[in-house]
């Protein structure tokens, strides 16, 4: 970690370290993680602007122990819209910290790369997860079904501030039996 120094009355003072990324969750178990997630809200990103509803990711372990990924939605237009990639475990510890990679996506290409997906947050059961970037431009929360209730949705925006993000940068994404609309987190 660098320090930055300024000078001030003839001496040098060490200034404090920047923000660190958001921390991952103590211990990912890869196995429960595995399977379909619906995507709630997100923190819209260019790739994702397509997408209308019924957003998904479904992940499978491959036979390199890397984890396949099929993400899928329907467009504006009711159509469908896909594509496919691999996530990387980076972090041995956690387990939680992976490098995602979509052929033919400028910048996302290398199989091994930098962490870009953290899970910061994770139900005890597995039935949502909140994911963001080391940056925190990004942010996904997704649950294994299509609508959470009430007070998980409390707990799920807790986790979005603990993940030092705001609600306010997160739209809903209409799934069945979900919200039916786009709109603020922060609004709901």
């Amino acid at each position: 970690m660098a320090f930055g120094a300024v000078a001030a009355a003839g001496g040098a003072v060490a200034q404090p370290p920047g923000p660190t990324g958001p921390a991952p969750v103590p211990a990912l178990d890869l196995d429960r993680y595995l399977g379909t997630w619906n995507q709630l809200a997100a923190v819209p990103q260019p790739f994702n602007l397509d997408c209308a509803r019924d957003t998904r990711a479904e992940y499978t372990l491959d036979p390199q122990g890397d984890v396949a990924v099929h993400n899928s939605c329907t467009t504006w237009s009711g159509g469908r819209n896909e594509i496919r990639g691999t996530a990387r475990v980076n972090d041995a510890v956690t387990g939680a910290q992976l490098h995602v990679s979509f052929p033919g996506v400028p910048g996302q290409e290398a199989l091994d790369g930098p962490t870009n997906y953290i899970v910061t947050a994770l139900a005890p059961d597995y039935s949502w997860a909140l994911v963001t970037d080391p940056t925190r431009l990004s942010g996904f929360v997704l649950a294994r079904d299509t609508a959470l209730d009430a007070p998980t949705w409390d707990q799920v925006r807790a986790a979005i501030a603990g993940a030092g993000q705001t609600p306010c940068m997160y739209l809903t994404s209409p799934t069945p039996g979900g919200w039916p609309d786009i709109a603020p987190l922060c609004l709901r």
